[in-house]
């Protein structure tokens, strides 16, 4: 059941942000963005077993958050992507700092959700300051591949519409490699056994890979749906 699940998120959350895009442009990205960090900072904290490994959810809405940037890059610019990355730190502190002051109210005795809330998001800041960390580094790696990708496949073909393919899988799965190690390390080192935080880098590396080559159709969707406005960055770069 956890693997059928997990396959339909991936199937949703990326048609999702097709439809977000298609409707909203380059703003639909950016609320997708804010959507997709909430989350998966709520749902990291889960963990299943699927597919005969034992991984934390989570992973699934984090790469989309990949598929965002890549899009941003693709159809709009370097500065459309970065400015992705900073919404989705902000978005990160904002709900660190909210979900923790939560925790300081004296509920009442006719309260029934506190003890669960507590439960819930007296993890969080450890779990959103590694997420926060690790994101706006691997994120502004990934951009600065993409581009770097995309700029020397475009000096050696003469074209700018050539190679998605390439500069999308390379640098996300690369960003995804020292997402996996440096997230968990950060996040859960000491909160479960070191044979199992080593099993879950490798699931949460080996569900990267899956997403990232998944991702592909998605963002070559995009760029032929993109709003007239926009695909500035291929025509005109």
């Amino acid at each position: 059941m956890n693997e059928l699940l997990l396959i339909l998120s991936v199937v949703f959350l990326y048609g999702l942000l097709l439809l977000w895009f298609k409707l909203f442009g380059k703003i639909g990205v950016y609320c997708f963005t804010v959507f997709a960090t909430l989350l998966a900072n709520i749902e990291v904290l889960i963990l299943v077993n699927a597919f005969g490994i034992e991984m934390t959810l989570g992973n699934v809405l984090f790469a989309t958050t990949f598929i965002a940037t890549d899009i941003l890059s693709e159809t709009e610019s370097k500065e459309a992507a970065k400015k992705s990355v900073n919404i989705g730190i902000l978005t990160s502190i904002s709900f660190m700092l909210l979900t923790s002051s939560w925790l300081l109210y004296t509920p009442s005795a006719s309260d029934w959700a506190m003890p669960s809330i507590t439960k819930i998001f007296s993890s969080t800041p450890r779990v959103i300051l590694s997420s926060l960390t690790v994101y706006a580094i691997v994120q502004r790696l990934d951009v600065w591949l993409y581009h770097k990708i995309w700029d020397y496949t475009e000096k050696k073909t003469g074209s700018r519409k050539k190679f998605l393919w390439l500069r999308n899988n390379l640098a996300t799965i690369t960003s995804q490699l020292v997402n996996s190690i440096l997230y968990n390390v950060f996040a859960f080192y000491g909160t479960f056994p070191n044979n199992t935080l080593v099993i879950i880098i490798i699931s949460t590396f080996a569900i990267a890979i899956v997403t990232s080559l998944l991702d592909t159709p998605v963002v070559y969707i995009a760029r032929n749906i993109a709003p007239k406005d926009s695909n500035q960055n291929i025509e005109l770069k």
